[in-house]
């Protein structure tokens, strides 16, 4: 009865879920043009304990980052490129974030010497002693991660490194230039602080800094979970990327950005590659 009393409600829904749709199409494309500026959040492993919290933020808010991996002790007993972390990475690749190499031991690069550079692994085979790397033993040193994850995802690692603590040597940078990697640091204001003593700076602190002095083309670095921090950072990302956002700043990946991109033989290959070394 309904549908002979009342011809027009059939096209007048229509007309309305067109319009609907008009204007969510509008509202993205005003919103892709908005962006202001545009930053690159990093996210160095760590002890891995706030992972899963953070994948959901970063889900929660649509923004894709870079993930430097190192094979780092976790507070299940494992270690952060285990087969047990398999899952893990995968579901991060199938989301379409990059990935780097934060070298396998997390090692510190300490000096420069005739015979190659001075290393001091964190984790694994020689940790805690002060070994020398010849420009294939640091390549090694980076593409052991990569044989790990590709085992996990199905793909290489994005043409990016970053050293730990950020400490490199000139024979460091050129021996993984040369195996194919740029070397990512990031900004005074991308510092996060999420190493820093919590009873010292408090979250809120670090909070309102960022969102104060975070610019365009910064790179932003933080962890998946700091054992010494007692007030963890990671709940922080939430209120963070949200306000970032307001202020008009986009997130990119590495992959994206011009500085990492012009690099050669860098460049070249994140161009033909499209950012997925070995896909």
């Amino acid at each position: 009865m309904g549908r002979r009393r009342f011809p027009w409600v059939t096209g007048a829904l229509r007309r309305a879920a067109l319009g609907i749709a008009v204007a969510l199409a509008t509202a993205g494309a005003v919103g892709a043009q908005t962006c202001r500026g545009h930053v690159y959040l990093t996210l160095d492993t760590g002890n891995m304990r706030h992972a899963e919290e953070i994948a959901a933020i970063l889900n929660r808010h649509e923004v894709r980052v870079t993930f430097f991996l190192a094979n780092e002790r976790t507070p299940r007993g494992d270690f952060s490129l285990d087969p047990s972390w398999a899952a893990y990475w995968k579901a991060r690749a199938d989301e379409g974030h990059a990935f780097g190499s934060h070298t396998w031991r997390h090692g510190r690069f300490v000096a420069d010497e005739p015979a190659g550079v001075r290393y001091r692994p964190q984790f694994g085979e020689e940790a805690g002693r002060t070994i020398t790397l010849d420009a294939p033993g640091v390549c090694s040193e980076l593409r052991r991660v990569e044989t790990a994850f590709r085992a996990y995802t199905g793909r290489g690692l994005d043409a990016v490194w970053r050293a730990p603590g950020g400490h490199t040597t000139p024979r460091a940078l050129a021996s993984a230039r040369d195996c194919g990697f740029a070397h990512v640091g990031w900004a005074p204001a991308g510092f996060l602080g999420d190493e820093l003593p919590s009873e010292q700076v408090a979250n809120r602190v670090l909070l309102a800094r960022a969102l104060k002095d975070v610019r365009d083309g910064d790179v932003l670095m933080a962890h998946l979970g700091i054992w010494s921090r007692k007030d963890p950072f990671a709940p922080m990302l939430d209120p963070l990327i949200g306000g970032l956002k307001e202020r008009g700043l986009c997130f990119r990946t590495l992959r994206e950005h011009p500085g990492y991109r012009a690099q050669a033989p860098v460049g070249a290959q994140l161009a033909a590659a499209s950012g997925t070394r070995g896909r």
